[in-house]
């Protein structure tokens, strides 16, 4: 499976914050859970999951190769948020009556990643294939669950910062070009 994948991944329960400092208060509710079997969203939630397992993959190799003891902890940090939040969504998919989906064997780099640089392309790679996830995933719940899809979002595209990801205006959306409009299904 190649990171990054847009494939639908395995069943996924919300996650703890992603900040930079790890949360364990994205536990989902009870109501959260329920909603989210009742309203057939699992599949959004699916995804999240499966794209929390690759960055938990990538930031083993991520902290394989940064050298420096900030960049470091910025890695170690940043796993243990995507271990919580990866945590959180096979709660709230277990809670919710479906089966998580497991990781995947192993994970196919978008690119070599030989020393600190590479590393810290791919955590931006990561983050931002995250909050584009995660924007989906905003898109696709009920309200309800839109904050904890929210949250997850914006934790991503803070660390995408953090790592030297390009700002955008609206992180996890495809930029259009000025004067066009995205087209709607």
């Amino acid at each position: 499976m190649a990171l990054g994948d847009a494939a639908p991944a395995a069943a996924a329960a919300p996650a703890p914050s992603t900040s930079s400092s790890p949360s364990t208060s994205a536990s989902p509710s009870a109501s959260t859970t329920a909603s989210a079997s009742a309203a057939g969203t699992a599949a959004p939630f699916q995804d999240a999951l499966g794209a929390e397992h690759a960055a938990v993959y990538g930031y083993g190799v991520v902290g394989a190769r940064v050298t420096d003891d900030g960049q470091r902890t910025a890695a170690r940090t940043s796993l243990a948020a995507h271990q919580a939040r990866r945590d959180a969504w096979q709660r709230l998919l277990t809670g919710a009556g479906a089966t998580p989906g497991p990781a995947a064997a192993g994970y196919q780099l978008p690119f070599p990643v030989t020393d600190a640089a590479s590393a810290g392309r791919l955590a931006a790679h990561l983050e931002t294939r995250l909050a584009t996830v995660y924007a989906d995933l905003v898109a696709a719940v009920p309200t309800a669950q839109r904050p904890l899809a929210a949250d997850a979002l914006r934790e991503s595209a803070l660390r995408a910062r953090q790592w030297g990801a390009a700002p955008t205006a609206f992180p996890g959306l495809a930029d259009t070009p000025a004067g066009t409009s995205t087209p709607t299904p």
